[in-house]
């Protein structure tokens, strides 16, 4: 039975196909602006929770297994949320640049017989940025609605010297986990 991904992320959409998971992809609106948050694994369970809600009242868990997910990117004692612009995005891939970043995602499954809430956690040390890179990722606009501007799969790529954890989760979502609940 396909499960249903509550996400319009094309890339989570990506990492269950990967991983041999049938779903279908639909979901609801849920505005993040409204969390306060001080600690970021706060913030990605309130986000993911409040999404978890509305796509739950919107679709249940009866027809198809429901998955939501939320991601929350931190450096430097910072939260960093999704840019809203080029100069925020700079300033937020600035704040990664040759420091630790931990990319935190939470995921709530909800099907007839479980109910799991994951919180995982990938840290990544990146070396310093070079400016005409930086430059052309910031004009290619791909940084768009991505959690901390944050592309481990592309921009960041070759400035990982160090990596802790799932590359899934960076990504946003842990399939690893997903896949072990799912008995697959």
């Amino acid at each position: 039975m396909p499960i249903r991904l509550a996400s319009s992320s094309e890339t989570r959409a990506q990492l269950l196909r990967k991983a041999g998971i049938e779903f279908i992809q639909e979901s609801v609106d849920f505005d993040e602006e409204s969390i306060v948050a001080t600690s970021p694994k706060n913030f990605v369970y309130q986000a993911t929770l409040g999404k978890y809600e509305a796509n739950l009242k919107a679709f249940g868990f009866e027809e198809y297994p429901l998955l939501v997910a939320d991601t929350v990117v931190t450096s430097q004692n910072q939260i960093l949320r999704k840019a809203k612009c080029i100069d925020d995005a700079r300033n937020i891939l600035m704040t990664q640049s040759g420091n630790m970043t931990s990319i935190i995602t939470c995921m709530i499954y909800h099907a007839k017989d479980k109910k799991i809430v994951d919180i995982s956690r990938t840290d990544y040390i990146f070396d310093t940025f070079k400016e005409d890179d930086l430059q052309r990722y910031l004009e290619s606009g791909v940084w768009r609605g991505k959690a901390g501007a944050c592309m481990v799969e592309g921009f960041c790529k070759p400035y990982i010297k160090e990596v802790r954890g799932y590359e899934s989760t960076a990504m946003g979502l842990c399939v690893e986990v997903l896949q072990t609940f799912l008995g697959i």
